[in-house]
């Protein structure tokens, strides 16, 4: 299975959307530091995924969300699933 996965940094609020095949694996890479554009947002907390089975539908997915489109979109989602938390 390939994956779209959505993470969280307080520290810098800010959200970094990426693809793998094994997301928890991805997530210790970003907390290690192992990834340049993240290093500075250390921790990091996986907020959002979807499943694909081709690599290149993830892909598709991960161009779309980081879109000026995508972006709207993942705000309204992640606001829904706030508020569905009763965090808001």
């Amino acid at each position: 299975m390939n994956y779209i996965y959505v993470l969280w940094s307080a520290k810098i609020n800010k959200r970094y959307v990426g693809s793998t095949e094994k997301v928890e694996k991805r997530l210790c890479e970003h907390n290690r530091g192992q990834n340049k554009f993240t290093k500075g947002g250390i921790p990091w907390i996986l907020i959002y995924q979807e499943k694909f089975l081709t690599k290149t539908e993830a892909l598709k997915r991960e161009k779309f969300l980081k879109s000026g489109q995508g972006r709207v979109w993942l705000d309204k989602q992640l606001l829904n699933i706030r508020k569905g938390a009763g965090v808001v």
